[in-house]
């Protein structure tokens, strides 16, 4: 019988879950759709997004859907903590103004579909601009696809370290977006 996840050390983690990319699929956004149609009801009054490489059309990703939650200010995140957990999601990492969830992590592995879920309060999405900002510049998307793809084999087996990697790529592209589009957030989906 496999160890729990909840049993494992980081390294035993990254080894089963390790940093794969491939060539953008086209299913992805019907995943981000009927995940968010799932989510709606668990999430009264927040907005949801698809985030993430798996967004960006045409570049690698990681085959996991990013979803951002934009919640109201004020919403009692520990309240949508626990509904969300209630209904297979499971809480990686919070505080008071940030959760993040995951859906389709298993003792064998990755499922056939995998999620990651990032909870905030509205206006706290740069995630968004970043998004926004590589779909309108297909030149950067381009070059952010050539980074991580550049990363994927060092960083295979360390997910932090392959993340960290991206950081100063992904602030300059932040910064530009926000003078492109002169705000500090997106309102598509």
């Amino acid at each position: 019988m496999p160890k729990k996840l909840s049993e494992m050390t980081l390294e035993e983690l990254w080894q089963l879950f390790p940093v794969t990319l491939t060539g953008h699929k086209e299913e992805w956004g019907q995943w981000y759709a009927q995940e968010a149609a799932a989510l709606t009801p668990l999430l009264p009054g927040c907005r949801l997004h698809h985030i993430g490489s798996t967004s960006i059309p045409g570049i690698w990703a990681k085959p996991i859907v990013d979803i951002l939650a934009e919640a109201p200010v004020g919403t009692n995140l520990g309240a949508i903590r626990d509904v969300l957990v209630k209904n297979g999601w499971v809480c990686m990492a919070g505080g008071e103004t940030r959760l993040s969830f995951n859906k389709g992590y298993t003792p064998e592995g990755f499922a056939q579909r995998v999620f990651h879920l990032h909870l905030r309060f509205a206006g706290d999405a740069d995630e968004l601009l970043f998004r926004d900002y590589l779909r309108a510049h297909p030149e950067i998307a381009k070059e952010y696809e050539a980074l991580k793809l550049s990363l994927w084999k060092p960083y295979e087996h360390d997910r932090d370290g392959y993340t960290a990697a991206k950081t100063l790529f992904v602030e300059k592209v932040t910064a530009a977006a926000r003078v492109c589009f002169k705000t500090d957030s997106r309102a598509s989906s």
